[in-house]
């Protein structure tokens, strides 16, 4: 393994990271740097990987201009049984980026060339600042300033993180001035973002059947709440055939959740366009504003290069784990749909995601019979039972139509953990909705009669 255009070792961690990783920030592509490898690509490891990668956070955030945060994600990793860091360094939207102690000059700027870090000569800095991008989130100021943040502190306590008084500018959710800035708008709980979910009797727009509307509130709940929502349709089918009985999700689970989660975080906010969720009877349809980012191509999109549009809402969902690590969603969706899934104008992406062709989507009981109840015969009245929560019947409704579903799948449908899908199937165990019958390899009896 050698160094390239995109990567760069270092067997410790020296002064010169800051360096290296404005190349980086500056570079069309971004790369990536590990920390515990030398330049021949021989592992030495790190002694205190995790200091270590406190200490990487630290510098970056503050002797780096413009912002870096959002911009970057520091992963552990072990190579032949050593400790080691990895930095995914993302091309910047603000470029020229520098070294804060020697300003915008060619001392502070640097460019990768080749596989290497380089100055970077004054003529292109003045041309990347006169290009520089300003109509950000980041820079438009929010409309309205009596914001409130209780939601997204609610969402970060969650998650292990305490926001103190100075969140807002810890998060830059603030203009160079110090008032709200749009990405302060989106996250506020109270703001007028409307987030629409529609789903059609067929394969056009002719025929609206329910139309669902969320928003007006932190843009993570909303998030979340499509997220919910979609799951929920994401229901599971049932192929019969001579010898098994197949089942499979229409849409896969993980796949539909990167790109709901990619519309929301790349989408362009600044003419107050939100993302659009689409639902056919063959087909889910998901629109965001905004085309490729400046300088990326489509083949550098699908390799999962990564030039946040929004770097403040990226670092926001990757605190809250709802985005994994820089570059990877694209990705993980390529790995269950092909390219011709994503189409690209000037100033929209829609990505369209076929459902899984069902041959016959009724059940079949353990003793080989034909009957039980499909996800449609039971939504209803499992819609229509007042003891339980809103989850409890997606639960419900996901057992109602795979009797052998497991809680990992569960889990991936509804876009949470298997903690909570135990209680909730607890919960329905002790209500009385469903029985298990056998261990690992049995199945769900649900009774819905004695309860309505």
């Amino acid at each position: 393994m050698t160094e390239t255009n995109r990567i760069e070792y270092k067997r410790e961690l020296s002064d010169g990271l800051e360096k290296e990783v404005i190349a980086f920030l500056n570079y069309r592509e971004g790369g990536i740097i590990y920390i515990g490898i030398d330049k021949e690509g021989n592992t030495y490891g790190l002694a205190d990987a995790d200091g270590d990668q406190l200490k990487i956070k630290d510098r970056l955030k503050n002797n780096i201009r413009p912002s870096a945060l959002g911009l970057f994600d520091i992963v552990s990793e072990e190579r032949d049984g050593k400790n080691i860091l990895k930095i995914i360094v993302a091309s910047g939207p603000e470029k020229p980026y520098y070294l804060k102690k020697y300003g915008m000059s060619e001392k502070g700027c640097f460019i990768r060339l080749g596989s290497a870090a380089e100055p970077m000569p004054q003529k292109m800095i003045d041309e990347l600042f006169a290009k520089r991008t300003r109509n950000s989130i980041s820079k438009i100021k929010a409309g309205r300033q009596d914001l409130g943040f209780g939601q997204l502190k609610i969402y970060y306590e969650e998650s292990g993180y305490t926001l103190g008084k100075a969140f807002a500018k810890n998060l830059e959710l603030l203009t160079e001035d110090g008032a709200f800035n749009y990405a302060g708008y989106l996250l506020a709980d109270k703001n007028n973002t409307s987030i629409k979910v529609a789903k059609y009797s067929g394969i056009t727009r002719t025929d609206l059947i329910e139309s669902n509307e969320y928003g007006h509130e932190c843009l993570v709940k909303a998030t979340k709440q499509v997220i919910d929502k979609i799951a929920v349709e994401n229901r599971t089918t049932t192929k019969i055939t001579s010898k098994e009985r197949q089942q499979a999700n229409l849409w896969h689970p993980i796949a539909l959740r990167e790109a709901i989660i990619n519309a929301f975080v790349h989408n362009d906010y600044t003419n107050e366009i939100t993302p659009k969720f689409e639902i056919f009877t063959d087909r889910i349809e998901i629109t965001s504003a905004g085309g490729l980012p400046e300088g990326l191509s489509k083949q550098e999109f699908f390799e999962g290069f990564s030039v946040p549009r929004n770097k403040e809402l990226m670092r926001i969902f990757k605190d809250l784990e709802l985005v994994e690590q820089l570059g990877s969603g694209i990705p993980r969706i390529l790995e269950h749909y092909g390219k011709e899934s994503f189409s690209f104008s000037d100033n929209f992406l829609r990505m369209t995601f076929i459902a899984k062709e069902v041959a016959d989507e009724s059940t079949i009981r353990e003793d080989g019979q034909k009957g039980g109840v499909t996800g449609g015969a039971t939504g209803g009245a499992i819609d229509a039972i007042d003891i339980l929560t809103k989850r409890q019947k997606e639960v419900l409704k996901l057992i109602a139509t795979n009797t052998t579903i497991t809680y990992t799948e569960i889990a991936e449908a509804l876009g949470i953990n298997e903690s909570p899908v135990g209680k909730h199937i607890n919960a329905l165990k002790t209500k009385g909705f469903i029985k298990r019958h056998g261990g690992t390899q049995g199945y769900w009896e649900i009774n819905l009669e004695k309860n309505q």
